[in-house]
C-alpha cells in the first residue's frame, strides 16, 4: 500500500542515491505523440527497444505505454520487459517519474515533483501535462512504496544528486521564472534539501547551449562517484559551449562537496550540436502549444546524457567522431560496466533529451 506522507525525506532519514549506486529496476514510457516525435513515434520506437534491451542486461525494466499503445509497445519489446498500461502525455520518465529515495536500512520512497512540462504556458514544451504530473503517484502505486509530494517544480533531468548530501543544478533552470523564481533561491535550495535528503547545492549559473528544458544538468555535468564527476568540454575557443564548460569548470574547481571534498573533474569531449533536417520536421504534426520545431534548428547533443545501470552504462552514439573516445573514457571511469553503445540516439535527441532523459532509476536501497 503506498501513502502520500506529510514529512520530508530529510526528515525521516531518507537520500536520493547517486546515479552510480544499487537499482532494482528502470522505468521508462513509450514515445506516440505526432506532435513531439516524427512519424507517429515509430522511428523512436526502435531506440527505444533497443535501449530497454541493454538495460535489461543489467535490471529489470519496466515500460508504460498508453492503452492505443500497449498491443504494439507489448509486441516490440522483448518478453522478460515489463510493460504497463499508464496515460501520459509524453514519454520522459526522468522528468515526469518518481524520483527514488532510500534510507540506510534499505527502505525506498519517492519525491513526487511538481511537473509543469519544462515551463508551463511560460514557454513550456507542451500542453496538457496534467497526466504526466500524475506519473510519480502512479509508480508507487504499483510499487507499493510511500510518496512524498513536493511544491518544486522540478525534472530530475535538472538535477544531480552525489549519494552524500551533494546536489548540482543550475541556476538557469530551477530559478528559472517558469519553475520556481517566485520562491527565491534560499527556499527552493531548502526545499531541494529537504526532498532529496541533502545537505549541500553547487548552483551553476547555466546548462548547455540549444537544450530546451531550460538549462538541465544532465547535459553537463554529472556524478560518477562521491567527489567526482564527468563535465562535457571542448577547447575550441569558438565553440558556442566553450564559455559554459570554462564557467562551469571554474566554479567546481574552487568548491567542496557536501564532505568537504575537492571534487575531482573528468572531462568528456562533446560531439557536434545537430540540426534538424527538412524530412525530419516534415514528419511532426503541428498542435498548439506544443514547442515548435523547424527545419536548421540546432539540438543539444550530448554524451553526458546516459543512463548507468548495475553492470552496463547504455550511452547515445551520434556517428560521431567523439564516439569512441568518448566512449572509452566512459570505459575507464566505469571498469567494472559494459559500455553499451546506442545507434541512431539522433532519434530521441529529436524529441528534447536523450538516454537519461527517458530513464528513471528505481534504487534498491544498501540493505538490498
Amino acid at each position: 500500500m503506498s501513502r502520500t506522507l506529510n514529512s520530508t525525506p530529510r526528515l525521516d532519514g531518507f537520500r536520493m542515491p547517486g546515479e552510480f549506486e544499487a537499482k532494482k529496476g528502470c522505468w521508462l514510457g513509450w514515445p506516440e505523440r505526432s506532435d513531439v516525435w516524427r512519424n507517429g513515434g515509430k522511428p523512436a520506437q526502435k531506440i527505444w527497444v533497443n535501449i530497454c534491451t541493454a538495460i535489461a542486461q543489467s535490471e529489470p525494466v519496466t515500460v508504460c505505454a498508453s492503452a492505443q499503445q500497449y498491443e504494439n509497445a507489448r509486441a516490440m519489446l522483448p518478453e522478460n520487459i515489463r510493460v504497463v498500461e499508464m496515460s501520459t502525455n509524453d514519454a520522459w520518465f526522468r522528468d515526469s517519474g518518481c524520483a527514488f529515495v532510500v534510507n540506510d536500512r534499505g527502505d525506498v520512497r519517492g519525491t513526487d515533483w511538481t511537473f509543469n512540462a519544462y515551463g508551463g504556458l511560460d514557454g513550456g514544451l507542451y500542453f496538457p501535462w496534467d497526466k504526466d504530473d500524475k506519473i510519480a503517484q502512479k509508480m508507487l502505486e504499483l510499487e507499493g512504496l510511500d510518496r512524498y509530494r513536493s511544491p518544486l517544480i522540478a525534472e530530475m533531468g535538472g538535477i544531480q544528486c552525489d549519494g552524500q548530501g551533494t546536489i548540482l543544478t543550475t541556476e538557469q533552470c530551477l530559478l528559472n521564472k517558469n519553475r520556481n523564481a517566485h520562491l527565491g533561491k534560499e527556499k527552493v535550495e531548502e526545499l531541494l534539501c529537504d526532498y532529496l535528503g541533502a545537505e549541500k547545492v553547487i548552483w551553476l549559473p547555466r546548462g548547455c547551449k540549444f537544450d530546451e528544458t531550460d538549462g538541465h544538468i544532465d547535459d553537463l555535468a554529472c556524478w560518477v562517484a562521491p567527489g567526482e564527476l564527468l563535465l562535457q568540454w571542448t577547447d575550441d575557443e569558438t565553440d558556442p559551449q566553450y564559455e559554459i564548460y570554462q564557467e562551469a569548470f571554474k566554479i567546481l574547481s574552487n568548491t567542496t562537496d557536501a564532505q568537504g571534498r575537492k571534487i575531482i573533474i573528468h572531462k568528456l569531449p562533446q560531439p557536434a550540436a545537430l540540426e534538424w533536417t527538412n524530412e525530419e520536421a516534415a514528419g511532426l504534426d503541428a498542435v498548439v502549444g506544443t514547442h515548435e520545431r523547424l527545419a536548421g534548428t540546432k539540438i543539444c547533443a550530448s554524451y553526458i546524457n546516459y543512463y548507468i545501470g548495475n553492470s552496463v552504462v547504455v550511452v547515445p552514439s551520434y556517428d560521431d567522431p567523439m564516439d569512441k573516445p568518448a566512449q572509452e573514457i566512459l570505459q575507464k571511469v566505469f571498469p567494472n560496466h559494459q559500455v553499451i553503445s546506442i545507434n541512431n540516439a539522433r532519434e530521441i535527441l529529436l524529441g528534447g533529451g536523450n538516454v537519461a532523459c527517458i530513464t528513471q532509476p528505481q534504487y534498491a536501497g544498501p540493505a538490498q
